[in-house]
């Protein structure tokens, strides 16, 4: 019953910090986070646990398939060179960056140990980057390439989180059998999702004149599909985003437009109310990993997060810029596919590099860490691992949201030239 209040206490102080960010111009994920964090040191509070499964199958499915339902799908089209090159290679050089930086720089973490506190930390999240860019005048090229990518790029960090937290325990990393089970799970996930769209899509067809039916399946579904692929060991977020982008495609062809609307308007409803949980338990996390680290090293270890967060700012700048270079050199040439609608300007190059924010994702790889190895001995490291990743994870949020307004106000990106279709 305590919990309860507490749970109840959060929901009332998010619709009303929500409404008060609106007014002070803020991003709300920003003030939801620092009041988050002055919850969690409050003494009476009774301590919060977040389980990672929770996370992964309620929070996740949903705000997945929300974000991948409202994306753009002909600029998702036009742009997937870019996007995934940010979602798969972006992700795997942002897990070797951090590796590298936290074997030479923080005292005790081995090679296996810098890999597994880079996987956590090497996807950028849909949740921060919708609703921190939401309502900046940002282009739909911009918007939809950030979206894009933090939807795709999950399935990529949990591969690498998987395989890093293999070779901690002992298993022998075998670098074609990653790259099969890589290729396995990201093709299975596309196959699952393709396939539950198609079955959605049938159900509707069938019962048109039934809306809330209608409405209850497409709330359903995310869930069902997310599940089912986990079960079959392939990923479960890519099954959701294929479900959300197929979906999307369908409905606008064949549902009406009033139940369009009814359905946005719950599922508005749904995601705001989850968001905002979010990025409250997100701040509440912090004071509870902060008493399991030895005081004398809780500022070195900020200090260690605030390092690993400039250099993923500068491997992301470059690799956005290298892929601005890519696209223009691929244009000029006439190679592959690569329209004009597709090339990247400075100005939207900026945003994006400064839009790769961390989150939710990371925060539950982090908590998902093993306690103990395979002999039982305790996991090297746990706790000061999770604290690093907490501390970036606040970095990104704090420090690149809050700018972020400032930066796409200054920079006022000229609008790209929108396909027709849109």
């Amino acid at each position: 019953m305590e919990n309860y209040s507490i749970v109840l206490f959060i929901l009332a102080l998010m619709i009303c910090l929500s409404a008060v960010a609106d007014k002070i111009k803020l991003p709300y994920p920003i003030l939801l986070i620092i009041a988050g964090i002055g919850i969690g040191f409050i003494p009476e509070i009774p301590k919060m646990e977040i389980n990672p499964e929770i996370i992964f199958l309620i929070f996740l499915p949903p705000l997945l398939y929300d974000a991948a339902f409202n994306i753009s799908f002909s600029q998702f089209k036009t742009n997937l060179n870019t996007i995934s090159t940010l979602a798969i290679s972006l992700v795997f050089l942002t897990v070797t960056g951090i590796a590298v930086m936290a074997r030479y720089f923080i005292p005790g973490m081995t090679w296996p140990l810098g890999f597994v506190l880079g996987a956590i930390l090497s996807a950028t999240d849909a949740v921060a980057a919708i609703s921190i860019t939401k309502g900046l005048g940002l282009s739909h090229k911009t918007s939809t390439i950030l979206e894009g990518e933090s939807l795709i790029n999950d399935a990529s960090a949990l591969v690498a989180y998987r395989f890093a937290v293999a070779a901690v325990t002992g298993t022998a990393f075998v670098f074609w059998e990653a790259s099969f089970q890589f290729l396995l799970l990201i093709g299975g996930g596309f196959l699952i999702g393709l396939i539950m769209g198609k079955i959605l899509a049938f159900i509707i067809k069938r019962i048109q004149d039934d809306a809330i039916i209608i409405i209850s399946f497409m709330l359903l579904m995310p869930f069902v599909t997310y599940q089912i692929a986990e079960e079959l060991n392939v990923s479960g977020v890519i099954a959701v985003v294929m479900l959300g982008l197929g979906i999307s495609h369908f409905s606008n062809k064949i549902l009406p437009t009033n139940l369009l609307h009814q359905s946005k308007s719950i599922w508005e409803m749904i995601i705001f109310l989850l968001n905002g949980l979010i990025f409250i338990l997100i701040g509440l996390q912090f004071p509870y990993i902060l008493e399991n680290i030895d005081k004398a090293l809780v500022l070195p270890y900020i200090g260690y997060a605030f390092l690993i967060t400039i250099v993923v700012l500068i491997i992301r700048m470059a690799r956005v810029f290298l892929q601005q270079v890519n696209l223009q050199k691929a244009y000029d040439k006439k190679r592959g596919q690569i329209t004009e609608h597709a090339l990247l300007d400075f100005k939207n190059s900026l945003i994006i590099s400064w839009s790769g924010m961390r989150g939710i994702v990371s925060l539950a790889i982090a908590i998902g860490l093993p306690h103990t190895l395979k002999d039982g001995s305790p996991f090297p490291l746990r706790n000061e691992i999770i604290f690093i990743s907490i501390a970036v994870v606040l970095f990104t949020l704090l420090g690149q949201g809050l700018t972020l307004p400032w930066l796409v106000k200054k920079l006022q990106p000229t609008s790209d030239n929108e396909q027709k279709s849109e």
